[in-house]
């Protein structure tokens, strides 16, 4: 099943009720005006997009080890997943996915990496309940996320509503300000620039990563060439 397609059964069930959380409609409300202001507010636009800089970035793991952009890039392409954390079901499941097309991605000489605001021993529940085997980042206080303009500041209603479920992100990301990153995902070329960009306002909306593979391979046949 394709990525879309999980992300959209488990949204059908969770605003249907059939879920142990059962929203309101108030509570559904709130998350889908919410969603409607992001992509209102343009910020989207401003999101780094194909063809320009990557920003540069050292950040730690999920054990404690520093990971540099610029290494990585040595080595060859490099896939970047921005995710919000690891109580996000739908980022859960992206990261699944991108689990299941590792093997494909470093089949053509890249390597991936996943990035969310949450502290170390977050990352680490990540990894362990979506037994993943790509690093976890650690974006202290969200400024790769800034760097690459896909950091927002929640709404104080969804603060509110945040709240409310227990879903605590200033003790989750250990940062005060309630901010997220987009969900967005990016291949960057070993000359630093980026060759695909998708960054989506609406969480519940991301690509498959098969979309990433033809990217991988027209960067694999112009190093040949």
């Amino acid at each position: 099943m394709a990525l879309q397609d999980k992300l959209d059964a488990f949204k059908a069930d969770f605003e249907g009720g059939r879920l142990p959380l059962k929203p309101s409609r108030e509570v559904l409300d709130i998350m889908h005006r919410a969603t409607a202001e992001l992509i209102a507010s343009g910020q989207v636009q401003r999101a780094k997009k194909a063809g320009d800089a990557a920003p540069d970035f050292t950040l730690k793991d999920h054990e404690g080890k520093q990971v540099a952009l610029r290494e990585l890039l040595a080595k060859g392409p490099l896939v970047v997943s921005f995710y919000r954390g690891a109580w996000c079901p739908y980022c859960n499941l992206e990261l699944q996915a991108l689990q299941e097309a590792l093997p494909e991605i470093v089949a053509r000489g890249a390597s991936l990496v996943a990035i969310s605001p949450q502290t170390a021993p977050n990352s680490r529940k990540s990894e362990r309940d979506n037994k993943l085997s790509f690093p976890i980042l650690s974006d202290v206080r969200s400024a790769v996320a800034e760097a690459f303009g896909v950091r927002f500041a929640l709404p104080a209603e969804l603060v509110a509503l945040y709240k409310a479920f227990k879903n605590d992100l200033p003790t989750f990301n250990d940062d005060p300000a309630w901010v997220l990153p987009m969900p967005a995902r990016y291949v960057i070329g070993r000359d630093g620039i980026i060759a695909y960009a998708e960054v989506n306002p609406d969480y519940t909306r991301r690509p498959d990563p098969s979309e990433l593979l033809p990217v991988l391979d027209r960067l694999r046949a112009g190093k040949a060439a």
